[in-house]
């Protein structure tokens, strides 16, 4: 997997001043553009578009310093309909405009090239299961939230603590199925899974019940789901757990992500402390 990730990077680097495909991408990775993405973004720690404009403006930059093309030959080379847009995404980048930087020789910002690497990390190993399910609802109560990368997200705390103790009795009853009991429920996530894009958060259970009229519910289509825990210090262990399963479980095992809603059922120590946590992923087999 790791070797087909860097052929796909290789492509990048060979069609900065092409139009670059995804579909293309994920066709050399083998794999879906959807896991593509998600897989790129954890292993990266940025989006793969976000990637791209950097080393299109870092390639650019070295563009600028030589003289060799107007600055009008570089924004289209590099995808920008005009002057004033490469301008923009220029002086966001590397902090001074394309003009001043050819005048004056400025320092410029570099987006090194990347690629990956197996890394060993000690001799743990994570437990997890696979699981097919029918199709099921998620019942509860819905917000718009942004993505939170690291710490407590502050207003999903706040929607929580929002929902009344009857309607949250209410909710819980109608659970019926794996995972039991309350859970948390990430769906509609932005593919670069950016920090600060936002997704649709669902507080409920999963259950084969209707929903009641003042709840909100999500229909989940059957399928397979990779099911993993982990215990640890509350919240760090749970974000570095979807990590951990993007960076090490993924890459390692003939399985890929599909779209679907991403399930987290966490158990609180007494002082909130520390976190028991079951998290439910949607997978679909890979080609062998």
């Amino acid at each position: 997997m790791l070797e087909r990730l860097n052929e796909a990077l290789d492509h990048i680097e060979s069609h900065l001043d092409q139009r670059i495909e995804v579909t293309e991408l994920a066709r050399i990775a083998m794999t879906s553009e959807y896991h593509f993405r998600r897989l790129f973004s954890a292993l990266a720690g940025i989006s793969l578009s976000e990637y791209i404009r950097r080393r299109r403006l870092t390639i650019a930059g070295a563009e600028v310093l030589a003289g060799e093309r107007t600055l009008l030959e570089i924004a289209v080379r590099y995808g920008y309909g005009s002057g004033e847009a490469f301008a923009r995404a220029f002086r966001a980048m590397h902090g001074v405009g394309p003009g001043e930087a050819r005048r004056t020789g400025a320092s410029l910002r570099s987006q090194p090239r990347m690629s990956f690497r197996l890394v060993v990390e000690g001799s743990g190993s994570m437990r997890y299961r696979v699981v097919e399910k029918e199709q099921f609802r998620v019942v509860g109560k819905k917000v718009r939230v942004p993505l939170v990368h690291e710490g407590m997200n502050p207003q999903i705390a706040q929607f929580i603590r929002g929902i009344g103790q009857e309607t949250m009795q209410r909710i819980a009853a109608l659970s019926d199925q794996e995972p039991v009991g309350i859970v948390g429920v990430s769906d509609n996530l932005d593919p670069s899974r950016a920090e600060g894009t936002e997704l649709d958060y669902y507080h409920g259970v999963v259950t084969g019940a209707a929903a009641p009229d003042d709840l909100d519910a999500l229909v989940v289509p059957a399928g397979t789901w990779a099911v993993f825990e982990n215990s640890g210090p509350f919240p760090q262990a749970l974000q570095y757990l979807w990590r951990d399963v993007f960076t090490q479980w993924f890459p390692s095992n003939p399985y890929q992500s599909r779209p679907g809603p991403e399930i987290l059922r966490t158990r609180l120590s007494q002082d909130a402390a520390q976190a028991d946590a079951e998290l439910w992923i949607p997978v679909e087999r890979t080609a062998v």
